[in-house]
């Protein structure tokens, strides 16, 4: 069961009581990510959540704010993705109070000093080629540019590095004040909350004097595709790391549940299609996987893998004929019910803990998602037929719309064949 709040400057609160736990988790959803930034502030969502750990007037040090959680052992963390940035605080119920008052000082005080910010500069460097040494990783990022290409969804989320050197306090202090505003906001709050009298009184004594106003729209995502596309980046590697797939159906469409069933059992498991083929029998990649990635405008399926560069042809060609496979045979009633329980089952599993539990309502609620309780997802989990996933399966894997993105030893040509046969 859960609760929703929303105060008169249009702040909302989804609160989870959670039985069996002696823990409470604070979060703090903003709708902003790369999918917001122009080109000129591509990297600054990132940036920011950085900058909101090195000091506010309360705690005026880096060392002062991890301080603050570290002495009662709690677990506190931030991340940025195309479409939110969150902050969040877990700690012992009885230590609710310092979280909300650290969650709340870092959102509404931080000082964003010019010396804090030009020093990080060098670690966001680093963590960009962080990133760009391990393609394991990367080959994400190289897919979602592959299909999005230049416009805010294609561009990296850590941005580019003449941004990194070049971010200036007053752009950051602007972008404060357009999308870290009430209504743009979702504060979070599950665990064991019920002891906790006068919660939401607390929560809106907490951030008061947040600023409101309108939200400026993300950019709508431009696709368009008329055949296959690849983007080979070269890197000499003992390993070619590769993502192949299509387009396929945001958060809005209906047909979502139907691709997360299809991209489970031809990639999701150990017991999948590709994982059968790709590894078991053939021996070709230690890990592949299938996934389907949906956003509020967007979304796609496709089966990243890591391939002993000599074999790369043959594991794109493996992928692409189980696609056409299935394309054509369409789907076992047998795969489509082993599929549905292990969604299930992964899903509530990873709903155990008070962070995941509230992520997922809170996410929910700021991205105006669908609002299924774990349950009623589950539910419409179980409702997807054979036919509307054969019917998918038919939809998405056309030719025109495959993308290949892959980084190892080869050149932009060397698999345009194989994706026009």
């Amino acid at each position: 069961m859960y609760n929703r709040k929303i105060f008169s400057n249009n702040l909302r609160l989804i609160t989870v009581p959670q039985l069996g736990t002696k823990a409470v988790t604070v979060l703090v959803l903003i709708g902003a990510g790369s999918k917001y930034e122009t080109r000129k502030l591509n990297g600054i969502s990132h940036f920011l959540e950085h900058m909101m750990f090195k000091g506010t007037k309360k705690r005026p040090t880096s060392l002062a704010i991890a301080g603050t959680l570290d002495k009662v052992g709690g677990v506190y963390n931030a991340f940025t993705g195309k479409e939110l940035t969150g902050y969040f605080a877990k700690v012992q119920a009885r230590h609710f109070d310092l979280a909300l008052d650290w969650v709340s000082d870092i959102l509404l005080h931080s000082q964003i000093r010019t010396v804090d910010l030009n020093r990080e500069r060098g670690v966001i460097l680093e963590e960009l080629n962080m990133y760009r040494d391990a393609p394991m990783q990367h080959i994400g990022d190289c897919w979602e540019n592959l299909l999005y290409g230049d416009q805010p969804a294609g561009w990296d989320i850590i941005g580019t590095k003449e941004n990194i050197k070049t971010f200036q306090r007053n752009q950051f202090l602007d972008y404060l004040n357009s999308y870290y505003l009430a209504p743009n906001i979702v504060i979070g709050v599950a665990g064991d909350i019920k002891a906790i009298s006068d919660l939401e009184e607390r929560i809106e004594t907490a951030f008061r004097g947040i600023g409101e106003g309108l939200i400026e729209a993300k950019s709508e995502v431009k696709e368009f595709q008329e055949e296959p596309k690849s983007l080979i980046q070269f890197k000499e590697t003992d390993q070619s790391h590769l993502y192949l797939g299509v387009r396929g159906y945001s958060q809005q469409d209906e047909k979502r549940y139907a691709q997360e069933l299809l991209a489970t059992l031809l990639g999701g498991n150990m017991s999948s299609r590709l994982f059968d083929s790709i590894r078991e029998k053939n021996g070709l990649a230690y890990y592949v996987q299938t996934r389907a990635e949906t956003y509020t405008d967007t979304g796609f399926l496709a089966t990243r893998a890591g391939v002993r560069n000599d074999k790369a042809s043959m594991a794109i060609k493996l992928i692409l004929q189980e696609y056409g496979r299935i394309k054509k045979e369409g789907v076992k009633e047998k795969e489509i019910v082993q599929a549905k329980e292990y969604i299930k089952g992964t899903f509530l599993l990873s709903l155990e803990s008070s962070e995941a539990i509230i992520n997922y309502y809170a996410q929910r609620e700021l991205l105006k998602e669908d609002f299924l309780t774990p349950q009623e997802f589950c539910s419409r989990i179980d409702q997807v037929t054979k036919e509307e996933v054969d019917q998918v399966a038919r939809d998405i894997f056309q030719n025109k719309n495959l993308n290949l993105a892959l980084i190892g030893p080869y050149h932009q040509k060397d698999f345009k064949e194989i994706l026009i046969s």
